[in-house]
């Protein structure tokens, strides 16, 4: 909430989303931000692939989304007591298909032109130095995705 406020004059006035931990968007509203955005950001708890119907996100076309930054792989005992019962009813072949790499490539043949994610589990408080060093880079200073890509290895 902070980063946002704090980045609200900077090209947010176009920003549209779900904020908060209330409830959880339907596919419907995935679909609609997705379809919708130039830049799509994910910031919460286990991986972004779980939150989604892969049989639904690989049959979207979405070449407008140009960036796609998954700030995903946090876990609580709360969220892994829903990702394990959620897996229980997935293939072996699907869970895979939702790590980062998978994922990524499956942004990418749906039209995401750029993909920025992590790679193994973090912390809320990692994830949240890497939104304020994405936020800083992108809608501050300017920079690429791949200058902000080489700020954040360092």
């Amino acid at each position: 909430q902070k980063i946002l406020e704090k980045y609200h004059n900077l090209f947010t006035l176009h920003w549209e989303g779900v904020v908060g931990n209330t409830c959880a968007p339907s596919q419907a509203e995935w679909e609609q931000l997705l379809t919708k955005c130039s830049a799509f950001l994910f910031y919460g708890m286990e991986r972004f692939m779980s939150h989604v119907l892969l049989n639904w996100l690989v049959a979207m076309n979405i070449p407008k989304c140009r960036l796609v930054i998954l700030l995903d792989l946090v876990r609580s005992q709360q969220s892994y007591q829903r990702i394990t019962n959620s897996d229980a009813h997935k293939s072996c072949l699907h869970i895979a298909l939702e790590r980062p790499t998978e994922t990524a490539m499956l942004l990418s043949l749906i039209g995401v032109g750029s993909i920025i994610t992590i790679q193994w589990y973090t912390s809320l408080e990692e994830n949240a130095e890497r939104l304020e060093t994405l936020s800083e880079n992108l809608l501050s200073f300017g920079k690429t995705t791949g200058q902000t890509i080489h700020v954040l290895q360092k």
